[in-house]
């Protein structure tokens, strides 16, 4: 068992093997879509912590650490501060929600809402599907029996497959067990790491660390706006909070997750900063210089179960959401068989996405700033009950999204502050198109 690849194969077998044992579990649409809106605040909370420790938060802070230093605490501090905001508004998603986040959408703002952000999110989500096969494929190719194209080839087989058969039954199930392997994995790793002579001489966490001429205030601020609202209003969190039994449960739930993220972004953060300073860029590559080889198994059972928490809940909740715009009743068996054939579609296209964009980073935050830019404003507004300007709705949500996305591509291949400062306009054209009226007011 010293062999890492064996772990790697009882792990993908007994993911496959539960979901399979999940879909003969399944009575009803409601076991598959939301587990029947009964689970308990250990599953709740346990899905919830797998789901944002995918693959792109793991590897994507130690590759932002490698780059930029201490100043990556800041990505998962990001994400705690978002859950906190969503702390107090979980009750009302799990009062007025039923399965998908364009429902609630259209239940506040009405058809036409539901509509348009039933086509875009989807097809935004489709690059967070892409970042966890993108972060699978990189564990994989790491043990240097596969390389990267057929090892994103294999673990987007493995994701479809499993997503398919056991639906959000099978993903609750193994999501709290899933979250106990990525904190006790990231846990004995950081402990190996501080006991070398390595740790000695790494730069020190002080407050002029969190702030470098890679990472400045204006970035912090891009960051919350683009990556922290989209776990104050995220399609993923909500599938996690309407699986909750009760409002209670929903908000505990996201509250234990938003506390447990911070020692975590530390780990996780001091990890990179340890992989710069020893020249092993990959995790894998320093992880299996510190562990013992059976722990090292287990360790790359842990990471892939982070990616696969992820992959899972993104890829059923982006095909449940696409399948809404064809079926008004999500209970009827022919809206059961279109979201796992659109599972099926997705994943295909989630793997093409991994094999031609090889950056988790990119890939994750391209996706995130369009939606951030789109719907962020709009579903706040409806939580918090705000008249809007229902005509300039539509407008509203496709201006910003697309305007948020032209920042950011600026940002990547252009002027950085440029692109900042379209990312910024976003939300401004979003808010004003919301609420300040255009033309005159139609007479009833």
């Amino acid at each position: 068992m010293d062999n890492p690849v064996v772990f790697v194969a009882i792990y993908f077998v007994f993911v496959l093997l539960l979901g399979v044992y999940s879909w003969f579990k399944i009575k009803t649409p409601s076991d598959y879509y939301v587990a029947g809106k009964n689970a308990k605040l250990i599953p709740v909370s346990g899905s919830l912590l797998a789901t944002i420790l995918g693959g792109s938060a793991i590897l994507g802070t130690i590759e932002l650490s490698q780059s930029v230093g201490w100043a990556a605490l800041w990505f998962l501090f990001c994400a705690s501060f978002g859950l906190f905001v969503l702390a107090p508004l979980a009750k009302y998603v799990s009062r007025y929600g039923k399965f998908t986040l364009p429902g609630l959408l259209g239940h506040f703002f009405g058809e036409r809402a539901r509509l348009i952000s039933s086509l875009v999110i989807p097809l935004a989500w489709l690059g967070i599907v892409g970042a966890q096969i993108i972060a699978a494929a990189k564990i994989l190719a790491g043990l240097e029996i596969i390389g990267y194209s057929a090892a994103a080839v294999l673990a987007g087989t493995v994701f479809i497959l499993y997503t398919l058969f056991g639906g959000q039954m099978s993903i609750l199930k193994t999501d709290t067990l899933q979250s106990v392997l990525i904190v006790a994995g990231l846990a004995v790793l950081t402990v190996f790491a501080t006991r070398s002579q390595v740790a000695t001489s790494l730069p020190k966490l002080e407050t002029g660390a969190l702030f470098n001429e890679s990472f400045s205030g204006v970035d912090l601020l891009i960051l919350v706006l683009t990556y922290s609202v989209t776990f104050v209003v995220g399609p993923d969190i909500y599938s996690r909070v309407f699986c909750a039994k009760n409002e209670k449960t929903a908000t505990r739930s996201v509250l234990i997750v938003a506390v447990i993220l911070i020692p975590i972004s530390f780990a996780l953060t001091f990890l990179g900063v340890y992989s710069n300073a020893t020249g092993s860029r990959e995790i894998m590559s320093f992880a299996q210089h510190l562990l013992p080889n059976w722990f090292y198994g287990l360790f790359i059972a842990a990471l892939l179960s982070a990616v696969m928490s992820s992959a899972d809940t993104t890829l059923l909740t982006s095909s449940l959401i696409l399948s809404e715009l064809f079926h008004s009743d999500m209970e009827e068996k022919k809206a059961f068989r279109m979201t796992r054939i659109l599972i099926l579609v997705l994943g295909v296209l989630s793997i093409g996405i991994a094999l031609f964009v090889t950056s988790i980073l990119q890939s994750l935050l391209l996706a995130l700033t369009f939606f951030s830019g789109a719907f962020v404003v709009p579903m706040l507004a409806g939580l918090l009950h705000l008249k809007v300007v229902k005509p300039q709705l539509t407008a509203a949500m496709l201006v910003g999204g697309f305007v948020a996305l032209t920042g950011k591509l600026i940002n990547l291949w252009g002027d950085p502050l440029l692109g900042n400062l379209i990312i910024i306009s976003a939300f401004v054209v979003n808010v004003v198109l919301m609420f300040v009226r255009f033309g005159k007011k139609r007479r009833k």
